[in-house]
């Protein structure tokens, strides 16, 4: 009786043990709002809602490509604050979007400046007086054309435009001592794209960007997408990019047959496949099916 006693006791000293140690460790290793994964020497990215953010950790200073939104900005700020990163001094805009350039308010008084493409701040600031939320912005106070440079100690930054796709002002920058580049939005991986027409967007000059967003690259450079259907994949080579090239194509081929065979725009975005597309999926195709065929539209009527 003794022993069958010793024996319950032990199993209950050792389940109480055993929960609190699991305790601990979840007290230890607490998830926390967002995501940070180390990708190459000092550059990484935070994911949590909204276009991926990348960023910089230098001796001197804490470079970062876009802000999500207000509430996981801070998220982000906290997390870098937490690792006793160095001082902001660049936040980079890839466009304008909500979701890439709401937090940029949230490093308002700790940046010393954001950049993006003229194009983006003039679309943020339209976006913003006609949503009645400039007070929420914190617009780009240096702009670029074609390209921005960054040279540093340790840091060698090199922004570059290469034209309308997702938007009239997608910017790519391109981290060059750790061969990283941010592709901000010209890289949807695996779902379905926004195509901001009303912000200049361009089906056909998306695939000549994306070729020349591929050849500033080599074997490898990591890419940093936009967004992701699956978590883990905001990152990947080349080969990803081409492979959204070729479903670029493929949707604006289709919108072209079906234009061209008097399909209307109410029954194409009916449709639920791209033929020939098997990756990309998700959410989003009546709205990309729109797009296509609005701008395939256009260019009849021109």
């Amino acid at each position: 009786m003794k022993r069958r006693t010793f024996l319950l006791n032990t199993a209950v000293l050792t389940a109480g043990s055993l929960l609190y140690r699991q305790h601990a460790l979840a007290a230890i290793f607490k998830v926390k709002p967002g995501n940070i994964r180390m990708l190459r020497e000092n550059i990484g990215i935070f994911t949590e809602r909204g276009g991926t953010i990348g960023f910089l950790l230098s001796k001197k200073s804490t470079i970062v490509i876009d802000a999500q939104f207000a509430d996981t900005s801070q998220h982000f700020i906290a997390d870098m604050k937490e690792r006793a990163a160095a001082p902001f001094t660049y936040l980079f805009n890839t466009h304008h979007h909500r979701d890439h350039t709401e937090g940029n308010l949230s490093f308002k008084g700790i940046v010393e400046h954001v950049v993006a493409h003229e194009n983006a701040v003039a679309n943020q600031r339209t976006a913003a007086e006609k949503n009645n939320t400039i007070d929420k912005q914190l617009f780009a106070d240096l702009t670029f054309k074609e390209e921005w440079k960054l040279k540093g100690d340790d840091v060698k930054l090199r922004g570059h435009y290469f034209g309308p796709a997702h938007t009239n002002g997608d910017a790519v920058y391109h981290f060059e001592n750790e061969n990283v580049i941010h592709t901000g939005d010209l890289m949807f991986n695996k779902r379905h794209p926004v195509i901001d027409r009303n912000a200049g967007a361009s089906i056909s000059n998306w695939v000549r960007v994306l070729d020349k967003v591929i050849k500033k690259g080599d074997r490898e450079t990591i890419y940093i997408f936009g967004h992701a259907l699956n978590s883990g994949e905001e990152t990947g080579s080349a080969t990803d990019l081409a492979k959204f090239q070729d479903y670029l194509q493929k949707l604006l081929q289709f919108a072209q047959a079906e234009h061209h065979r008097g399909v209307t725009k109410e029954e194409f975005i009916k449709s639920t496949a791209i033929p020939g597309v098997t990756e990309w999926s998700g959410q989003g195709l009546e709205r990309t099916l729109t797009a296509a065929y609005d701008e395939v539209a256009a260019v009849k009527q021109g």
